[in-house]
């Protein structure tokens, strides 16, 4: 008997943060027998703040569930929190969902949704004032399991979260060939990419960057 083919949704919208989307695209691409729908309220092209463009082949109306519902951050979070089309949409696909998912402030929309109320979550460090308004348990972590609930705390770290999403389903020996495929070994040449260890100034300048960029 066939295998029911996996869907897995990727949230769309203008001003994304391309790694939030490309990241996760990347590991979980690698599921045998899936399908990964990059959806919007409407088709159409969608780009980040400095021009790059992806394609929304498919609509709320044409996908309102998948298996894998997953939302990126990005400065064009913040004219999503009160849009209901998008609230709606999150809100049936996780009650359908088996995993719901996020990268960076994506878990704001989660959040906006009502799906953190009593759970843990993460998102960016500069935004867990913000997701403060929605979660009560912020976890200082690069990703955070509650239930069939995932986030990631900023960009990078949904490469992290998309992994372990891996080997929740497809076992850690899979997910392991996956990270050694894509030769995932960061070492970056800074030890400046928290606000724990990055000199005060440069936090204050990340801290006051979104101020501008929205």
């Amino acid at each position: 008997m066939k295998q029911e083919e996996m869907k897995i949704a990727i949230l769309l919208f203008d001003n994304f943060t391309a790694l939030d989307v490309v990241g996760p695209y990347e590991v979980l691409s690698k599921i045998p027998n899936s399908k990964i729908y990059f959806v919007a309220e409407t088709t159409g092209v969608y780009q980040d703040s400095k021009g790059f463009q992806l394609v929304a082949d498919t609509s709320f109306e044409y996908l309102p569930t998948a298996d894998i519902v997953l939302i990126p951050g990005g400065f064009g979070i913040d004219v999503l929190l009160t849009n209901h089309q998008v609230i709606n949409w999150i809100t049936n696909a996780h009650m359908h969902s088996k995993w719901t998912v996020s990268v960076c402030s994506g878990s704001l929309l989660l959040g906006a949704a009502g799906l953190l109320k009593d759970r843990k979550a993460t998102t960016h460090w500069n935004r867990k004032a913000q997701l403060a308004a929605y979660c009560s348990d912020i976890v200082d972590e690069r990703y955070v399991q509650d239930g069939k609930l995932l986030t990631s705390a900023g960009v990078s770290a949904g490469i992290d979260m998309a992994l372990y999403l891996l080997s929740l389903i497809m076992g850690e020996k899979y997910a392991q060939i996956v990270q050694l495929g894509m030769e995932y070994d960061p070492q970056p040449p800074f030890n400046s990419g928290s606000p724990r260890t990055a000199p005060k100034e440069l936090v204050e300048m990340v801290a006051n960057r979104r101020k501008t960029e929205k």
